[in-house]
């Protein structure tokens, strides 16, 4: 399925790059190219965070690892597995609870790890793959699994790839309208 098929109808402009951004379920069993994997990464290590604490990190399988991919992949819930098993390259987010810097609580580490997230998707949507993230994921498996110590949090997963054609894909994307969550002056009052 192509960008365009999903292209975002938005009501003001917005750069290609994000209309053309959508999440698939349907995933070819394609291998995402080493380098556009690391780009994607790269990407993500540049999002803006408080204190540059950068508190995320990725852990990452490849398709074609036929050790790792199903490890990681068995973290997920099963509705998600039947899936994300196509993925090209599946990702367990995973947040700092506390800065480095004086180990107070990082109240900030959930909207960081959304920015970097989110500029892997951009860069993702570049080249041409898909992002989608899943909060189904079972949290303590993911930790057990790949050792994750009490002061970092398993947070999502993600599956990168390139779509496939499917059904379930073929609905119409939508966004409420700015006016029901853009306000001036008090809370729910629209702008």
């Amino acid at each position: 399925m192509s960008n365009q098929a999903k292209r975002a109808q938005a009501n003001h402009p917005i750069l290609d790059l994000l209309a053309d951004r959508w999440s698939p379920y349907a995933f070819d069993p394609q291998t995402v190219e080493e380098e556009k994997l690391l780009s994607c990464l790269e990407a993500a290590r540049w999002a803006a965070s408080s204190y540059n604490e950068q508190p995320w990190s990725f852990v990452v399988a490849k398709r074609e690892d036929e050790t790792e991919f199903p490890r990681l992949l068995d973290c997920l819930l099963e509705a998600n597995q039947a899936w994300a098993k196509n993925a090209g390259v599946l990702m367990i987010t995973v947040t700092s609870k506390q800065f480095s810097r004086d180990g107070k609580p990082n109240l900030m580490a959930e909207h960081d790890i959304g920015l970097a997230i989110g500029n892997l998707t951009a860069q993702a949507t570049s080249f041409g793959l898909f992002v989608h993230q899943m909060a189904g994921i079972n949290r303590s498996k993911a930790r057990q699994t790949y050792n994750i110590p009490e002061s970092h949090e398993p947070l999502t997963a993600i599956g990168l790839g390139y779509a496939a054609n499917a059904q379930r894909d073929q609905a119409p994307r939508s966004r409420r309208p700015l006016s029901e969550f853009v306000f001036k002056g008090a809370w729910g009052t629209s702008r």
